[in-house]
C-alpha cells in the first residue's frame, strides 16, 4: 500500500458542490474516500476539528514564467526544479511554465528542457508549457521583445511541439497577424488552447478568431486593444464573446480593482481563470533582475522595465485569490471556479480541480482569510505553515 492521508474535520469546498464538513481519506496520490467520517489509519493525519479551515482543489497557475530567481527561460533543470518547488508555498499545486518571447534557439532549449522534467513528490507538477510568443503584435509588445518577433508559422510551431515532447498546452498569438487564423484552427486541430493576447486585433478579428477556435484571453486588459464605443477592441470582444476564458492579474497594478470588478460582472466566476504572470523576482528582495534579457527593476509592489513597462508580476496565486475576493465579495465556490477548476476545464484536464473520489489529491488548505496553511500535492504533504 502507498503513502495514505487522512483529513479529518475540515469544511470541503469545491466549484459545483456544496460546502461540507467531513474527512478526506487519500492513498497513492488520488482521493480514495469523502465521507462524514473516516475512521481509517493514515501514514499522515491532518485533525481541523479545533480550527477554521477550509480544503479547496489546489490552485493551477498556467500563466507563470518564474519564482524564487528561477525562470523557464534559463532552460536548466534547476530553474524548473526550484519553480515547481517554491509554488506550493502559495497554495499552487500545477502551473504551465510559460516561455516568452526569444529567438529560437532560446525558445527550443527551454522547451527541450521542459521536455525532460518531472516534478517530484515535494514540488508542483508542471503539467506542459505555455508559448507566449513569439507569434506577438510589435504594437502590443509590452515587456516581450520586439525584434525577435514573428508571424504564426504552423512549421516552426510543430518543431517546438515535437522538442517539447508535446507539452505545450497553451500559446498566446495575435489573430491578426499573417496566417493568423489558420494557424489558430491548426492549434485547436491539435488539441493546443490558442490564446489571444498581445493583440491589436479588432473586435471582429477576434469573432473570427473564436470562430477558427479560440478559447482563451492572455491577461485581459494587458497588452490589447481598448475598449471604444466605435471600436470594441480585445476587450470588448472578450466580454461579448461566451466561449472566450479570460486570464486576469488580479495584483491591484496590471489591472485596477474596478477593471476586475467589470470582468468579474461580465464575464462571471466560471469565464474567469486567476494568474500571476510572476517571474523570478517573486519571493525574492526589491532590485534589479533579468526578463529574458532585459533588466527589471522590482520594488514590493511591481516589476517594471526602465522606462517603466509593466514586467510581468510578482503576485502569488494566494494573493490573487484573496484580492479577488476582496474586490467582488465572491462566494468560496466562485474562487474555486477561478484559482483552478476553470483551468482544468480549459486544459481538458479531468483529475484536476475537484475534490471527488478518483481525482488527483491536489489539495489547498486555508483559514478563513484565505491564507494558505497546507499544501498537498498528488497526495504528498508539500507545503505546511506552521510544524503540524
Amino acid at each position: 500500500m502507498g503513502k495514505t492521508l487522512l483529513i479529518s474535520n475540515i469544511t470541503i469546498a469545491d466549484a459545483t458542490n456544496a460546502s461540507f464538513i467531513g474527512d478526506i481519506f487519500v492513498e497513492d496520490g488520488k482521493i480514495k474516500e469523502i465521507a462524514a467520517s473516516i475512521t481509517t489509519v493514515a501514514d499522515i493525519h491532518i485533525d481541523a476539528a479545533d480550527k477554521n479551515w477550509t480544503v479547496v482543489p489546489g490552485f493551477i497557475d498556467v500563466h507563470i514564467h518564474g519564482s524564487s530567481s528561477f525562470d523557464a527561460m534559463d532552460a536548466t533543470p534547476e530553474a524548473l526544479k526550484g519553480l515547481a518547488g517554491s509554488l506550493p508555498r502559495e497554495g499552487t499545486t500545477s502551473f504551465l511554465a510559460t516561455t516568452m518571447t526569444q529567438s529560437d534557439e532560446a525558445i527550443s532549449a527551454a522547451l527541450h528542457n521542459a521536455s525532460l522534467f518531472t516534478a517530484d513528490e515535494t514540488q508542483a507538477e508542471m503539467l506542459g508549457v505555455h508559448l507566449e510568443g513569439p507569434f506577438l503584435s510589435t504594437i502590443r509588445a509590452g515587456a516581450q521583445p520586439v525584434e525577435h518577433m514573428i508571424a504564426p508559422s504552423s512549421e516552426l510551431f510543430n518543431k517546438w511541439q515535437e522538442i517539447s515532447g508535446d507539452r505545450i498546452k497553451l500559446v498566446t498569438m495575435a489573430p491578426e497577424l499573417e496566417n493568423g487564423l489558420a494557424f489558430i484552427e491548426e492549434l485547436t486541430k491539435g488539441g493546443v488552447v490558442a490564446s489571444l493576447g498581445h493583440t491589436d486585433a479588432t473586435s471582429d478579428v477576434v469573432h473570427s478568431a473564436v470562430e477558427a477556435g479560440a478559447s482563451h484571453i492572455t491577461h485581459l486588459y494587458n497588452q490589447m486593444s481598448p475598449f471604444h464605443h466605435r471600436e470594441p477592441g480585445v476587450v470588448g470582444a472578450a466580454f461579448l464573446e461566451d466561449s472566450l476564458q479570460v486570464e486576469i492579474i488580479v495584483d491591484g497594478i496590471h489591472s485596477h480593482p474596478k477593471a476586475v470588478e467589470l470582468a468579474y460582472r461580465q464575464k462571471g466566476a466560471s469565464g474567469i481563470i486567476l494568474i500571476t504572470d510572476a517571474m523570478r523576482a517573486k519571493g525574492l528582495p526589491p532590485g534589479t533582475y533579468d526578463l529574458g534579457g532585459q533588466d527589471v527593476e522590482v520594488t514590493h509592489k511591481d516589476a517594471r522595465l526602465p522606462d517603466g513597462t509593466l514586467a510581468g508580476s510578482i503576485l502569488t496565486m494566494e494573493h490573487a485569490a484573496k484580492n479577488m475576493k476582496a474586490i467582488t465579495n465572491c462566494t468560496v465556490a466562485e474562487l474555486v471556479a477561478m484559482t483552478s477548476t476553470n483551468a482544468a476545464t480549459q486544459l481538458g484536464l479531468d483529475n484536476k480541480g475537484k475534490i471527488e473520489s478518483g481525482k488527483d489529491a491536489d489539495l489547498t488548505i486555508i483559514d478563513e482569510d484565505w491564507t494558505v496553511q497546507l499544501t498537498i500535492c498528488r497526495g504528498n504533504l508539500t507545503y505546511s505553515k506552521e510544524e503540524l
